[in-house]
């Protein structure tokens, strides 16, 4: 098969990625993969510049999620990374640390040597950079490489640029569709609850002269309560997180726990399987079971680190926080570490949560649910 087949080729599943309406990050995996395939490189990313001197979005094939957890943050925009974002222009080198643009590699980096990069282009703007590394056969990359690769990185941006377009687009209906709810929320909830109040009055001013009628108001006083939190917790369910739509369950909370590394004095690492899929209501669960937990970890377990761990089996998503911090007696205080909420939100799609603690050995929050 001809190279201008591979890449036709490559391309195109690229292009499906977006027609399928995949997130930005879902096409940018595709897109390294595709590249990687086509050049038959070791090591293949792409990396999307945001406005901090880091960056937004960095995909990788080659590296596991172990390898991934050691190396660390994201990269910032040093090196041979920052000379093509200022630069636009391709590199193709024979041994990339022997370039004075080379600075240095992460620990855990894996170590590469020849080296073929591309700026992703739209006009002059450079969207991201594709590069690949340790060509699996002996030579390195060579000039047809690069004409290659530059070719399929022009397809690129225009699958990039249409993900972008399809996000958007998919951002502001959501935003829409929230405004929505919320007028919904505040017509349906405040009648229920300006309801509840009026029957709560007439039942305090029956309690003395009438208790029988008093006891028939309480009732229907539970009742409207009931309804106005059934409605309530239906309008929160459909506040799904836009993160959630763009990077899927695993890599949000992946990203978040990176954050919070980078921001909290103690080490917060994650660890998770590849997800099959997850209903939405239940991504949404899951998702605030662990920035709950992660919480209450950061803020009393006084530990040196906090692990989230996220697995697939036997037809169970398993979410596990653990901290290695102060602990407590769990028969006196796991109440009141946010339980109760974590508990409600895990019975909303029919899971459970439970919370082990010791003092002096640290806490572990577990939460199951049948996906």
């Amino acid at each position: 098969m001809s190279p201008e087949s591979d890449i036709l080729r490559a391309v195109s599943s690229a292009v499906l990625a977006v027609t399928r309406h995949l997130s930005v990050r879902e096409v940018l995996q595709v897109i390294v993969r595709s590249a990687q395939q086509l050049l038959n490189a070791r090591y293949a990313a792409l990396g999307v510049p945001d406005e901090d001197g880091s960056f937004g979005e960095f995909v990788a094939e080659g590296i596991t999620d172990k390898q991934w957890d050691a190396i660390g943050p994201l990269p910032r925009q040093h090196g041979m990374l920052g000379a093509m974002l200022r630069e636009g222009v391709p590199v193709r080198l024979p041994d990339l640390p022997k370039d004075p643009r080379f600075e240095y590699w992460p620990k855990a980096h894996p170590v590469m040597h020849d080296f073929l990069g591309v700026p992703i282009l739209d006009g002059e703007q450079v969207l991201g950079i594709i590069f690949l590394a340790n060509k699996k056969v002996p030579g390195g990359f060579t000039e047809e490489d690069e004409k290659l690769l530059t070719m399929f990185a022009a397809h690129a941006a225009l699958a990039l640029t249409n993900a972008r377009l399809y996000e958007r687009g998919r951002e502001l209906a959501m935003l829409e569709e929230r405004n929505r709810m919320a007028r919904e929320l505040h017509d349906a909830v405040t009648q229920k609850l300006f309801s509840l109040r009026l029957t709560a009055q007439a039942a305090n001013s029956l309690l003395q002269v009438d208790p029988a009628r008093a006891a028939v108001e309480l009732e229907r006083v539970q009742r409207l309560a009931g309804e106005a939190l059934a409605e309530l917790r239906a309008v929160i369910v459909e506040l799904r997180p836009a993160e959630l739509d763009r990077h899927g369950l695993a890599e949000t909370l992946r990203k978040h726990v990176r954050l919070l590394d980078r921001l909290q004095p103690c080490e917060v690492v994650f660890e998770g399987d590849e997800l099959p899929a997850v209903p939405s209501e239940v991504e949404v669960a899951v998702l605030r079971v662990a920035q709950e937990a992660l919480h209450n970890a950061l803020r009393h377990s006084d530990a040196e680190r906090v692990s989230v761990r996220l697995t697939h089996t036997s037809g169970k998503l398993v979410l596990v926080v653990r901290d290695e911090g102060v602990g407590f007696d769990d028969a006196g205080q796991g109440r009141g570490l946010g339980l109760v909420s974590m508990a409600d939100r895990a019975e909303t799609v029919g899971g459970a949560v439970t919370v082990s603690s010791e003092p002096g050995k640290g806490t572990t929050v577990r939460m199951e649910v049948g996906v």
